[in-house]
Parts: C-alpha cells; structure tokens; sequence
C-alpha cells in the first residue's frame, strides 16, 4: 500500500493559479487527487488546470477571493458540484501589503494582513468541517513561513501573523482531533516566487542564499512533496505541527 497515494480525495488549494500553491497543487495532483486551483482572477487558474488535466490528472479552476464570504461559500459549493465533498483543504492565499518598520504600518494595511493571513483560513475551515465531519477525516494544511519564527526588520506584521496561524495549527488540531480532522502548519524557506522576488532578486538576497547550507533558493516544487505528506494516510498520526521546509536557512 502506498501511505501517500491521494487517489479519490479532493482538494482546494488557495492561491494556486501560481508559485508554492501551485506546486502543492500539482504535487497533490500527481498522486491522484482531485484539485480546484482557485485565486482571485480565474483566467490564471484556468490556465493551470488545464495544464494539470493535459498531464493525465483531475483538476478544476474555481475563483475565490479568500476575503470574501461569500466566495468561500461558492467556492466549496462549485467544488461539490465538479468533485464531491472535500478531503484537503490547503489555506495558501495570503498577503503582505506593507515592507517597512512595524511601528511605522497603517493600520488598514495591517488589518489586511492579519485578515487574509489568519482570519480567512479559519473562514475556509469552517466552510469545509462539515465535509470532513461527516467523513470523520480530513486533512488541512496552513502555509505559513520561516518569517514565523524570527523577528524581522521589514516583515514584522506579515511574520506575526504567520506565526498566529502556527498557533492556530496547534488549536484546531486540538478541537477537530476528536473527528478525525488533522491540521498542520507547512512552513516554506525562502522560495523563488514573484510573491517573495524582492528578497531573493537583490544582490543582498542572492548572498544570503549562498549562506544557506544546501546553498540555493527553494522552487515551489521543492515544497510540494511535504504537502503530499501532509495530506496522506502517511501522515495519519501527525497533527498540530510546524514542518519546515527552507533548505537549512534556520539552522
């Protein structure tokens, strides 16, 4: 029995039209899940579900904006229509609207970021224990970041709210344990995304990766297999956990 094989589950991945939500996407993907590639704008997410389904695997492109209730509400009821009820549930979609001093932030950019980053993964769980109740399992994977576990000079509210939803892993596998619904907290290193291209695009940058001791920055192909991890039956008896994956960076 292969303890990573996904075939029949479905899973939403926020944020997956790019970057690490779409190499957990196709990760997922290629060991047999069904997917919803979902983000704000549909055309990207149509463009990678057919990319995934030309592969020989199951994918489907729903737009959700992860702010919005409503979306949400859609967006789980769109994934029932194509796919059934939902098995993973991956809380990518995140933001940072502010680089800067902490003390110097607006507060409308930090009310954004600790909305998106904390509050609409708990909207998202909400919408999908219903699915795993029933089931008595699921899995749901927070992606969180390093930045969690470090103060930064720049990033600070975007570290905070990281490290919130860290915390937010180890409660909810707590309180949904009982049902069979396990929650953990994947947290990536410094990867080669357009999200994070101004810390790994500067001269700076590419000398504080030559420090890390695998050496090089992290593709989002590099997170994936984690992810996979996390969503199996491998991962059955790990719940309420901070995996990171950042090439060494933090040792």
């Amino acid at each position: 029995m292969n303890p990573f094989d996904l075939t029949g589950k479905v899973a939403i991945i926020t944020g997956s039209s790019k970057g690490i939500g779409r190499g957990i996407a196709e990760g997922l993907a290629a060991q047999g899940a069904k997917v919803v590639i979902s983000s704000r704008k549909i055309e990207p997410c149509q463009q990678v579900a057919k990319a995934i389904v030309a592969s020989g695997a199951q994918a489907a492109a729903i737009a959700c904006h992860v702010g919005k209730k409503d979306d949400i509400a859609r967006l789980i009821e769109e994934t029932h229509k194509q796919f059934g009820p939902v098995d993973i549930l991956v809380c990518n979609a995140a933001a940072n609207p502010y680089y800067g001093p902490l003390l110097d932030m607006p507060d409308e950019a930090y009310h954004k970021t600790m909305d998106t980053n904390v509050l609409s993964p708990m909207w998202l769980i909400n919408a999908v224990l219903p699915d795993m109740k029933a089931k008595q399992d699921g899995a749901i994977i927070l992606v969180s970041s390093v930045g969690s576990l470090k103060g930064s000079a720049a990033l600070g509210a975007y570290a905070m709210s990281k490290a919130a939803l860290n915390q937010v892993a180890r409660n909810l596998a707590i309180e949904l344990g009982p049902h069979g619904i396990r929650v953990n907290a994947l947290l990536p290193g410094l990867v080669k995304t357009d999200f994070a291209r101004a810390l790994w695009s500067t001269p700076e940058g590419q000398a504080r990766i030559k420090a890390f001791p695998l050496g090089r920055v992290g593709e989002p192909q590099d997170i994936a297999p984690a992810a996979v991890y996390l969503a199996s039956p491998g991962a059955r008896w790990t719940t309420g956990q901070t995996i990171v994956v950042d090439g060494g960076a933090t040792v």
